[in-house]
C-alpha cells in the first residue's frame, strides 16, 4: 500500500487514475458535508465558484435546492445557509439537494476528478474513512488548506488518517515525506476545539464569530459514514462496497 499525502491541492499531484483520493478540509467543508449528509440531505453538488453555484442551483430547481456556503468564512448574501456544521440539521436539510461553494474545500474535489474514488474526510468521520480505503492499493489525501497556503488542522486530520491505516494495514504501507510529517503532526497535538482554536483557520472563525463550530469539527468520529463524489455530487457510500448510493 502506499499513501501519499499534500498539502496543498494546488501543488503537483501524482497520477490519480486508480487511485482513492481522501479530500480533507476540517474547518469547514468535508465537516459540513458530513454533517448534511447524515441528516438526511440527497447529496451536495460542489461548485467551484459562487456564480457556478447559483447556475448550478437553477438547473436543478430551487424548490427542492439549498444553497450553502461561505466566502472568507462568512455566508454568502443570497444564499440559504453557511457552512457551519450546526446549520446543516435535519429540520433544514433533509431529503434537499445542496449546492455548496466554499473558499477552499469545494475547489479540491475538482482538481482530483480523474481519481478511481474520491472521499470526503475530517476529524467527524475519521476512523470510517480509514476502515473504508484498508484494501486500497494507491491512496492520495489532499488537504484543502487555506487559500492556496499549508493548514495545520487539515494536515493533523491527514497524519491521524495515514496514522489509522498504517496501524491496522495487514501489508506494508510505504508513505511519502509529507505523509510521514503529517503522521508526526498527528502524534504531536490532541485534536480537541483547543487545538483548532489555535490554528490560523481556527483564529479566522473565531474573529468572525464562528467559535461554536470548532466544537463540532473536533469531535472526532461523531459519524461513521463516509461521502464519495460521483459525477460531481457526493453522497453516503455504501461502506465496504466500493460504491455510492442512489442519487436524489
Amino acid at each position: 500500500m502506499k499513501i501519499d499525502v499534500h498539502f496543498e491541492p494546488a501543488g503537483p499531484l501524482p497520477e490519480l487514475t486508480g487511485s482513492t483520493v481522501v479530500v480533507i478540509d476540517v474547518l469547514r467543508a468535508t465537516s459540513s458535508m458530513v454533517e448534511a449528509l447524515v441528516n438526511g440531505a440527497q447529496g451536495v453538488y460542489p461548485a467551484p465558484s459562487t456564480e457556478e453555484a447559483i447556475k448550478l442551483a437553477s438547473s436543478l430547481g430551487r424548490e427542492d435546492t439549498i444553497l450553502c456556503g461561505e466566502t472568507r468564512g462568512l455566508m454568502i448574501e443570497g444564499f440559504d445557509l453557511g457552512n457551519s456544521p450546526w446549520e446543516f440539521s435535519a429540520e433544514r436539510v433533509a431529503g434537499k439537494r445542496l449546492v455548496m461553494s466554499t473558499t477552499n474545500g469545494t475547489c479540491a474535489f475538482f482538481l482530483v476528478e480523474d481519481a478511481g474514488r474520491i472521499l470526503a474526510c475530517s476529524f467527524m468521520n475519521l476512523s470510517a474513512v480509514a476502515a473504508e480505503v484498508m484494501e486500497t492499493d494507491s491512496i492520495v489525501v489532499v488537504c484543502a488548506g487555506m487559500q492556496g497556503l499549508f493548514s495545520l488542522d487539515d494536515a493533523v486530520c491527514a497524519g491521524a488518517l495515514v496514522q489509522r491505516i498504517r496501524t491496522a494495514a495487514k501489508v506494508d504501507v510505504e508513505l511519502n515525506d509529507a505523509a510521514m510529517g503529517a503522521v508526526e503532526m498527528a502524534l504531536t497535538f490532541r485534536i480537541n476545539a483547543h487545538f483548532l482554536a489555535s490554528t490560523s483557520a481556527g483564529q479566522h472563525l473565531i474573529k468572525i464569530g464562528l467559535q461554536e463550530d470548532l466544537d463540532a469539527c473536533a469531535e472526532i468520529d461523531r459519524h461513521s459514514v463516509v461521502p464519495e463524489m460521483d459525477d460531481r455530487v457526493i453522497q453516503l457510500a455504501l461502506l465496504g462496497t466500493g460504491s455510492s448510493g442512489p442519487e436524489g
